[in-house]
């Protein structure tokens, strides 16, 4: 049964206060900018030849920003890697950022004690732990951020300092001005359009978040720029609203998924599409995205369009997150969950910690 989205029910099952840190947000992220600003680089500015990110889960995602951010600004490659080991081109000639929010993700300090290795200029963020330990041993810049979030929940300090270091070590375009419209833009989508005082009629998440109750959704964006955002809907679906989910990009959606939405129809009615949107984004990924959403309606599918906000990219990109982040926390309302827990995960970490 669904439960309602009033405050008098969030507040009865949001016992960590998750909606505080959606709230928050914008703020952390003005935070991130003045953590990077005052953060000491242990190395010389220098040629690099690729950028890599390690990091895993909600450390993860602030990478992929990065990455999606740059991708035709950076004349560098710029990769993330998710696993336990770094690639073989991974050198001394590479700039390593190691992101792990708790600062023990066992991937991550494996991936840590390899770049060391490999002699690669190392960034460290997290918030302490392991991390902070190796890094002060070995004398590898570091940046500590704020403890006690979720790290889902961390992704300003996990995004903006990374963009405001490469910035300062002049391997990006000055970003503070970027940084101070995108959260302007997310002030006025928080005060407008997502905060929980605003009723559905009003409220594109609270909206959006009964389209999806008890639908699997099914999230597509374009693969430049807003392939982060789709893959970020995906996880908080997975980690705050407790919900399977799918997503893929375009064009290459295109070329192989478009022909799976055929069989099997009797499930179809359950499914909801969400399309991500930018107004500029290749016009040609435009049309692939309007004749798709065509093909899908006519197969009795629900298409649902969430448009980007703002005139930057930086605040585009940050405006569908949001917008995602909170889509998910209440549609975890809505299934009567505390959306702060992830008791599998913990569970999962628990047994590896045995052996």
């Amino acid at each position: 049964m669904r439960k309602g989205l009033g405050l008098k029910n969030i507040k009865k099952l949001d016992k960590s206060n998750m909606l505080g840190l959606l709230l928050n947000f914008p703020l952390q992220c003005r935070q991130a900018k003045e953590i990077a600003e005052a953060a000491k680089i242990l190395f010389q500015k220098r040629d690099f030849n690729k950028i890599v990110f390690a990091g895993m889960g909600g450390s993860a995602i602030g990478s992929d920003v990065v990455r999606s951010y740059l991708y035709f600004e950076s004349k560098i490659p710029v990769t993330v890697v998710r696993e336990y080991e770094l690639p073989a081109y991974v050198n001394s000639e590479a700039l390593v950022f190691i992101s792990s929010y708790s600062g023990n993700t066992e991937e991550t300090l494996s991936t840590y004690n390899q770049a060391k290795a490999k002699g690669s200029n190392i960034v460290a963020i997290s918030s302490g732990g392991t991390l902070e330990e190796y890094a002060h041993k070995d004398e590898i810049t570091f940046i500590r951020i704020p403890k006690g979030l979720p790290p889902r929940c961390a992704l300003g300090y996990l995004s903006i300092i990374p963009l405001c270091v490469l910035a300062k070590l002049g391997l990006i375009k000055g970003i503070n001005p970027f940084i101070n419209q995108m959260v302007a833009v997310l002030e006025d989508l928080k005060n407008k359009c997502a905060n929980p005082l605003i009723g559905q009629k009003d409220n594109i998440a609270k909206y959006i978040a009964a389209r999806l109750f008890n639908k699997f959704a099914v999230i597509y964006s374009s693969s430049i720029h807003f392939d982060v955002v789709a893959t970020r809907f995906r996880g908080q679906l997975a980690e705050n609203s407790k919900v399977l989910a799918s997503s893929h990009v375009l064009p290459e959606m295109n070329h192989n998924e478009i022909v799976g939405w055929q069989n099997p129809k009797r499930l179809f009615k359950n499914f909801v599409v969400l399309m991500l949107r930018d107004k500029d984004i290749n016009p040609r990924v435009t049309k692939r995205m309007n004749v798709t959403s065509d093909i899908l309606k006519k197969e009795g599918v629900d298409v649902l369009e969430i448009w980007s906000r703002g005139e930057d990219l930086l605040s585009k990109i940050f405006s569908l997150i949001y917008t995602g982040d909170f889509v998910s926390y209440y549609l975890a309302i809505l299934y009567g969950i505390d959306p702060t827990p992830v008791d599998r995960v913990t569970y999962l970490k628990n047994q590896l910690a045995k052996e």
